[in-house]
């Protein structure tokens, strides 16, 4: 085709191709205003796409692609309508006002947020067993009140042959002093075998490290004084299944009391362990086994009347609470 002018001729396609008529002679076109610079980036993108085999449509789709990614470059984190870094925010928090805590926290009716104020009761007998022909004992302790004040009643003894051979009440005011103390102060009156005795009584009770329940309490009556200190320790075997681990100590002041076979100085020791099965957490049934020790003029006054000194009793009861 070489020294051929091709002006003149019509190839078939050329006006699909071109985009002009047909016949039509480009050397009459002045082209001197047409941007080269934009027809080598034409160039250059079809140089780079040819070979792909890209489908119809997909071009417009890859520019968008690629305008995103730019996009993304230049703004790093940036999505559409997010404000610069430093920027004052479009709609401003106001500043909370009292309506606005109240509306949050409004008042609750019947003192509820103030749970010390509400008065409530609790009862356990603690031990409620036999132990022995004919003999038996009670350990019930009850209380009412609130989180910091409360009235609490305690009572102990010992049943001998249908009758008290040795019991004592106590009634007491109780001030919680830290969230596991408190301190108490009240009136004790012992009754039983002999006359009966009443004291002034103060003390503390509590949870001590280790989970041990401690109650320490000094009594002062008519010439006469007393101290009883209990220690509990509960050893959880299974989640019903507990081991319940007890010890009192009883001590005496002032002058011997005959009437009553008490001496001076330490009386009395207990110490025994009590298996309990709770069946519900408010009715446990319960074995165990008790050593109880007389010393000083209480062991004088029991070899006296006849009785051991050391006694080691098996015992079996319930314990309750409601």
């Amino acid at each position: 085709m070489e020294g051929h002018d091709m002006r003149g001729h019509r190839m078939d396609g050329d006006e699909v191709k071109s985009g002009h008529p047909p016949d039509h002679d480009m050397s009459r076109h002045d082209m001197s205003a047409m941007d080269h610079a934009a027809m080598a980036h034409g160039a250059d993108q079809a140089s780079g796409h040819a070979g792909h085999g890209m489908p119809a449509g997909q071009g417009a789709d890859a520019h968008a692609a690629h305008a995103g990614m730019q996009h993304d470059a230049t703004h790093p984190g940036m999505h559409p309508g997010d404000l610069p870094a430093g920027a004052a925010p479009r709609t401003a928090i106001p500043a909370l006002t009292d309506a606005d805590r109240a509306a949050a926290f409004p008042a609750l009716a019947g003192s509820h947020a103030t749970h010390d104020a509400m008065a409530h009761r609790y009862v356990l007998i603690d031990r409620l067993e036999a132990r022995g022909a004919g003999e038996g004992a009670w350990d019930a302790t009850a209380w009412y009140g609130g989180d910091l004040h409360r009235l609490w009643l305690r009572s102990e003894g010992i049943v001998a042959d249908g009758r008290i051979d040795h019991g004592s009440i106590e009634a007491l005011y109780g001030r919680s002093i830290t969230p596991w103390w408190d301190v108490v102060a009240g009136v004790r009156a012992d009754d039983g075998d002999g006359p009966g005795r009443a004291f002034a009584a103060f003390g503390v009770q509590g949870l001590a490290p280790y989970k041990i329940e401690v109650q320490a309490t000094a009594y002062v009556g008519r010439g006469r004084a007393a101290a009883r200190l209990e220690a509990e320790y509960e050893t959880l075997v299974t989640n019903r299944l507990i081991l319940q681990w007890r010890s009192e100590a009883n001590l005496y002041g002032g002058r011997d009391d005959a009437a009553r076979h008490l001496g001076t100085g330490l009386s009395t020791v207990d110490a025994g362990a009590r298996l309990r099965y709770e069946v519900t957490r408010r009715f446990a049934p319960y074995i165990g086994v008790e050593v109880e020790r007389a010393f000083g003029d209480t062991a004088a006054f029991r070899r006296a009347d006849g009785l051991d000194v050391q006694e080691t009793r098996v015992v079996a009861g319930v314990r309750l609470w409601f």
